[in-house]
């Protein structure tokens, strides 16, 4: 199976408190590998790619610019960046007409932004083809993808805990200070769609007003467990934590994860959080994890509890709250989540506020891999009629 970058998709968003992990005849849904280049650009294309590297101490930002290219199906990459004292990992996709970085002149505005946000067990690679694809359409434009604390590149950067959904925004929004950038938009697939929402729970700046902020299939409150068939990242999280830190074979894994239940698309895609360590002259393999799997559960344990319906029923000036609800994702939406976000719409008649509940056809939980044609035409509302 083909697979972009080291970081696997975003394995969130339900599992019941108490799942177990011995699932034996269950058989997880997930998709196929066609999220993998859905909307793969041409390589003539160009982007600017920015990682920086942002230091606690002093606070100054180490830029550097990445030239980034399709290259046999995958990102081809030039140039290294380390991460080992940044606040978060990241990447940042700006559209063709946008002439900034975060060390020019103070004076000048950046461009309008849009922040993404993965999912439990993801990382900012998820969004990468959309967010080109987004770059492509709106080239005023620039996109920051984020890789959350404990996920991805960020798991090697050490953070105190407690990890939940809101120190993961705290994070993010601590990012986007030190960028010198006011997000217009927020979105948040799963776990991060709470993320989105803590972010405007907890700062009136630097968001800008009005903000719009989209959570992706993922409900303000209650967390409801999937059914048969379906994904269970509470009980993936708990034989994970089983397995030693350090393996010698890939192979070995993905045939643990298939004999305790889960699907071999699944087993696949977690061991692309494996990460070699062997050295050039060595005779033996062996693989560790990337992630912090202490602090992952940690935030499942958070995205859980976590309950954000007073800003959907109280919706700040300036906000604006979209759910999108995949049409597949049945599980995750109770009748009473659906009628309090039809409520809220109708109190947040307030001019410069409001919240909309949308639905996008021919989807599962992984919208932007199942129908991401669909989920471009309705982001791409909040990216229209911004020129600067």
């Amino acid at each position: 199976m083909s697979l972009i970058s080291n970081c696997s998709p975003s394995y969130a968003t339900v599992a019941g408190a108490g799942a177990g992990a011995a699932a034996s005849n269950r058989r997880p849904k997930f998709p196929s590998n066609s999220w993998i280049n859905t909307n793969a650009i041409s390589q003539n294309d160009k982007f600017n790619v920015s990682r920086l590297a942002l230091s606690h101490s002093n606070h100054r930002v180490k830029d550097r610019t990445i030239s980034m290219a399709l290259v046999g199906g995958a990102l081809g990459q030039k140039g290294d960046v380390s991460t080992s004292s940044s606040t978060l990992a990241y990447d940042l996709i700006q559209g063709a007409l946008v002439r900034w970085s975060s060390d020019m002149d103070r004076s000048l505005p950046a461009p309008p932004t849009a922040v993404f946000l993965h999912g439990i067990l993801g990382c900012r690679k998820n969004w990468g083809t959309f967010a080109r694809r987004l770059a492509q359409g709106f080239p005023t434009w620039q996109f920051l993808l984020v890789d959350m604390r404990c996920h991805g590149d960020s798991a090697s950067i050490k953070k105190r805990g407690p990890h939940t959904v809101q120190s993961a925004a705290l994070d993010v929004l601590k990012l986007v200070r030190e960028l010198r950038i006011t997000p217009r938009v927020l979105v948040g697939h799963s776990f991060g769609g709470k993320v989105a929402l803590s972010m405007v729970d907890q700062a009136a700046k630097p968001l800008a007003r009005p903000v719009k902020v989209w959570s992706l299939d993922a409900t303000p409150g209650k967390v409801r467990a999937g059914g048969d068939g379906e994904d269970h990242p509470a009980e993936l999280i708990s034989f994970l934590r089983t397995l030693p830190k350090e393996v010698s074979s890939k192979r070995d894994v993905v045939k643990a994860l298939i004999h305790q239940g889960f699907s071999n698309d699944v087993a696949q895609w977690v061991v692309t959080n494996l990460r070699s360590t062997s050295s050039t002259d060595s005779k033996l393999s062996s693989f560790t994890w990337v992630f912090d799997l202490m602090g992952i559960a940690e935030m499942y344990r958070s995205y859980e509890g976590t309950n954000l319906w007073k800003i959907v029923e109280d919706v700040p000036s300036g906000v604006h709250v979209n759910f999108l609800k995949a049409e597949r994702s049945l599980h995750r939406w109770a009748l009473e989540d659906l009628q309090r976000i039809h409520a809220a719409e109708e109190l947040a008649a307030e001019e410069g506020a409001g919240v909309k509940m949308h639905v996008l056809e021919d989807a599962g939980h992984w919208i932007h891999a199942d129908n991401p044609d669909g989920l471009f035409r309705i982001l791409s509302s909040s990216f229209q009629g911004s020129k600067s």
